[in-house]
């Protein structure tokens, strides 16, 4: 990572993502904010997490982006929200209990090597003719995969056969600085 987010502005965003979701759901709009931090205006990518009961209930993120962080956040949490396909959009019920996690993204990297991803550190971005696919770092952490098993997986999200990645596959990697809720 090229610069770290404070604890100070990881609260600001894990409540800014909460409030701008609850209030989205419940009211088609989303808060007014500002923020005087130079760390939380700068343009970097990100991707907002939402669990519920333990299990994944939306993710959506952007690796580029023109605006500042805080408006990324607020708008891929509303995404991650109501626009993930995987999920139906969240109603007022669900706001009842779910978690935020946050990935403040590097920049992405194109590797000429897979000897090059550090299962943990990196996640990993591949296309292959038209199919994309996206895992974050933590994700093979949290299922114990190795490398190989890492980008077999990413090449099922992204539609491809687990092995395509050997062959005629663009393979970036980026790291993440990753925050949640406090339980």
């Amino acid at each position: 990572m090229e610069s770290t987010i404070a604890p100070k502005g990881q609260k600001f965003l894990l409540d800014l993502a909460r409030t701008s979701i609850v209030s989205y759901v419940t009211n088609q709009t989303l808060p007014e904010t500002e923020t005087g931090s130079k760390e939380l205006s700068s343009a970097s990518g990100c991707f907002v997490t939402i669990t519920a009961g333990g299990g994944l209930r939306g993710c959506i993120g952007n690796f580029i982006s023109d605006k500042p962080l805080y408006r990324l956040v607020q708008e891929m949490a509303v995404s991650a929200a109501v626009k993930d396909p995987r999920f139906y959009p969240m109603q007022p019920a669900d706001l009842q209990s779910f978690e935020l996690e946050i990935s403040v993204l590097s920049p992405l990297r194109k590797i000429s090597s897979v000897e090059e991803i550090e299962v943990g550190t990196h996640g990993i971005y591949l296309e292959k003719n038209y199919s994309r696919g996206v895992l974050l770092p933590q994700v093979a952490v949290e299922y114990g995969w190795d490398r190989d098993t890492f980008l077999g997986q990413t090449c099922l999200k992204a539609g491809l056969r687990p092995h395509d990645w050997q062959d005629g596959t663009d393979i970036f990697i980026f790291s993440a600085q990753i925050f949640r809720e406090a339980p």
